[in-house]
């Protein structure tokens, strides 16, 4: 045990972090099974031990931009789990259409209330554009309006929105630009607050795969969901948009990405948060892409996911032990989700929030055309 303890203290070392220590990046550790278990089962074991209790970071967020600043994550990369990770990723296709429908009802379908109270009040779950805003509201609505203007949508347009979440976009683009949304999503929790939300607006919530649709839109938008497509499908992905999307319409695929191709994500992700899930690299996306479209325009706004996760988790954090009543009469957050969830939750949103602020998180919005814009696309900020 002394000698797991000595390895990761001395890893930490390099990184500026202690052990014990008072600063942001600092970690206090409850229980001496922590070292070993980061050892053998690398960032599964990090945060289940997390979700356990065995450790703490002074600050969440801080601890993670600091190591991954520092490339520790390299260090105890080889392991039990990713190992394991990696072997399925390959033999069998984690996004195939009989597994599509996991995450929704592992992640999307944890409940409505658990996102209303964490979300902007569009209920918008994907990074926010910070670029004039204040506030998560304003970051959120000023992206769902710079999506509107890169695919130059107008009156009466028919638009596709792959992966629509609980109807953010769709009400959008129908009230502020008067277009007539189709939104798909695999979550049934999700389907049922968009059709709410979106009530009385020429909006249509279905449940159902990407893959089986088969009709033509003027454009295609795509928000945060091409993460859970996989590797093995993203050629099927763009095929899919081909066909569905008129000659002179604009497809905008909006994704976290990542420096590097991958078939896998990080066990802890995969495990606890989204099963199947694989954030996807440029040259994955162009190569998945060649010959179908034409890439009009890119643009990175990555830093904008860290103001974003720690906006949530501010939203989150609030709302867990609100009582009742200024819920609405609904159960508090802790009262019904218990507090492994808390840590399992504030593990998510904060590390994600360290990844993205050390760049190794991506986010780029891609504007595709099937035969390119006459006379050139102007690009849109």
């Amino acid at each position: 045990m002394a000698s797991a303890r000595t390895f990761v203290e001395e890893m930490l070392k390099k990184a500026d972090v202690e052990i014990g220590g008072n600063r942001p990046q600092d970690i206090q550790v409850h229980d001496k099974r922590f070292f070993n278990r980061v050892i053998r089962y690398g960032t599964l074991g990090l945060g289940e031990a997390y979700m356990d209790g065995w450790w703490d970071a002074n600050e969440l967020d801080v601890f993670f931009n600091t190591v991954l600043r520092a490339k520790l994550d390299k260090a105890i990369a080889v392991n039990l789990a990713s190992i394991l990770t990696v072997a399925k990723a390959f033999l069998f296709n984690q996004q195939s259409g009989k597994k599509a429908f996991k995450v929704g009802e592992v992640h999307y379908d944890l409940g409505n209330d658990l996102y209303e109270a964490m979300l902007d009040k569009r209920m918008v779950y994907t990074c926010g554009y910070w670029r004039n805003a204040k506030t998560l509201d304003e970051a959120q609505e000023e992206k769902l309006d710079l999506v509107c203007r890169k695919i130059g949508l107008k009156k009466g347009d028919r638009i596709l929105d792959i992966g629509c979440g609980w109807g953010s976009f769709a009400k959008y683009a129908a009230e502020k630009y008067e277009a007539s949304v189709v939104g798909i999503t695999i979550s049934k929790e999700q389907a049922e607050l968009a059709r709410e939300r979106c009530a009385g607006l020429p909006v249509e919530i279905r449940v159902q795969d990407y893959r089986d649709v088969n009709e033509q839109f003027d454009h295609i938008v795509s928000l945060g969901m091409f993460e859970h497509v996989g590797a093995r499908n993203y050629r099927t992905y763009f095929e899919v948009a081909k066909r569905c999307l008129k000659d002179d319409g604009l497809f905008l695929l909006h994704t976290i990405g990542y420096k590097v191709s991958q078939r896998n994500s990080d066990p802890w992700i995969e495990k606890y948060i989204f099963p199947g899930g694989v954030i996807p690299s440029l040259t994955q996306i162009a190569e998945a892409s060649e010959g179908l479209f034409i890439a009009e325009d890119l643009h990175n706004f990555g830093a904008d996911y860290d103001t974003t996760l720690m906006a949530w988790f501010k939203n989150f954090d609030t709302a867990w032990s609100a009582s009742a009543s200024l819920r609405r009469d609904k159960p508090a957050l802790k009262e019904k989700y218990g507090d492994r969830f808390y840590r399992m939750w504030k593990y998510y949103l904060l590390s994600c929030a360290g990844v993205a602020r050390a760049r190794e998180m991506q986010l780029w919005q891609i504007v595709l055309s099937k035969n390119g814009v006459a006379g050139g696309y102007t690009s849109v900020r």
